[in-house]
């Protein structure tokens, strides 16, 4: 592409780089491919050169190039996605329903290699989406780019971007009391609030002593696609009460713990096909915490091995609450000298 200031005599066809304000309150604007009533308004306002842009042979222009380049992330419905293009060279992505962001993170790395002109930004891997939110937005940053580097883009981003789906309905919390003063609408509502984001209903209210025997028998009654236990004390171990209950009912335990705080005592485990998480206590507040990445995923038919989780360290530092019991930051005492 041609880049430069030029005389109006050469001017036409060629693209306005910058704005150029006219006499009455008017502007030619930047990007506006210039014709003869444009080149006549210019001399009129007395402006002999504007600087332009020209495409070369086999370049593209911006709009067309991010359309082509949105087109290739997104080639059909099945990726839940769908374009929203705005002009000057951008193209928006934007959720067609309530989900997580499944993103290549390889693969949009190397659609930004493939030329400085050609930028593709995306939210973080696994992020949940509500309906019309934008999972990305590719822009041209230049008039136009060559068209053998964004062909190298188009094949880059194939695959790259995706909306996975809630793939279940209903959900079973099981909530458990050490016979203290116990309000459990606080944990049920903080969790039916998450769970209604991605359309899955909360079952009937269940509580039951902190004990394994009648956790167990509540596990083996329950009837939800995904079943949350949350305890009246912190699973501490993995040989604590909830995970020795869910092993008594048949089933296994997958991983303990997360390196996300909050939410570092959580666990994920199976029983006869159906998921079951054992939330931290940080689950009862509405704040962002660890559980809710490994619930959203699952809710959404990503299958989380131990790696998954103990891989969500970096960024994992999250948001302290307000509500939390023994705060991360001690307030020190200064020394004698300060």
């Amino acid at each position: 592409m041609e880049f430069g200031e030029t005389t109006l005599e050469k001017a036409e066809g060629a693209v306005l780089a910058h704005s150029v304000p006219l006499p009455g309150g008017k502007r030619l604007r930047k990007g506006a491919v210039l014709g003869a009533a444009d080149l006549a308004a210019l001399r009129d306002a007395g402006i002999s050169a504007v600087t332009v842009a020209r495409l070369a042979p086999g370049d593209v222009d911006e709009d067309s190039a991010a359309r082509k380049l949105a087109a290739a992330l997104v080639p059909d419905a099945a990726a839940g996605l769908r374009l929203q293009p705005v002009g000057t060279g951008r193209v928006n992505i934007l959720a067609k329903g309530p989900g997580v962001a499944r993103i290549d993170a390889a693969r949009i790395t190397a659609v930004n290699r493939c030329d400085p002109t050609i930028t593709l930004a995306t939210v973080p891997p696994w992020q949940r989406m509500d309906a019309g939110e934008m999972v990305a937005t590719v822009k041209i940053i230049a008039y136009g780019v060559d068209g053998a580097a964004l062909a190298r883009a188009c094949h880059a981003a194939q695959g790259a971007l995706s909306l996975a789906h809630p793939v279940m309905q209903q959900a079973e919390l099981i909530q458990t009391s050490v016979g203290t003063p116990f309000n459990p609408e606080k944990g049920r509502r903080a969790i039916g609030t998450r769970l209604k984001r991605l359309g899955v209903a909360l079952g009937p209210d269940v509580t039951v002593p902190h004990q394994i025997g009648a956790l167990e028998t509540a596990l083996r009654a329950a009837m939800g696609e995904l079943l949350l236990i949350l305890t009246g004390s912190a699973t501490s171990d993995i040989r604590d009460v909830a995970p020795e209950a869910l092993r008594a009912a048949g089933g296994e335990v997958i991983h303990f713990g997360m390196p996300v705080d909050p939410g570092n005592l959580l666990f994920l485990g199976r029983l006869g096909g159906r998921p079951v998480i054992g939330l931290p206590g940080c689950a009862r507040s509405p704040a962002l915490n660890g559980a809710d990445w490994v619930m959203e995923r699952v809710i959404c038919g990503i299958t989380l091995q131990p790696e998954d989780i103990m891989g969500m360290g970096v960024g994992g530092l999250l948001k302290e609450i307000p509500s939390r019991p023994r705060p991360r930051a001690v307030r020190e005492t200064p020394d004698a000298g300060d």
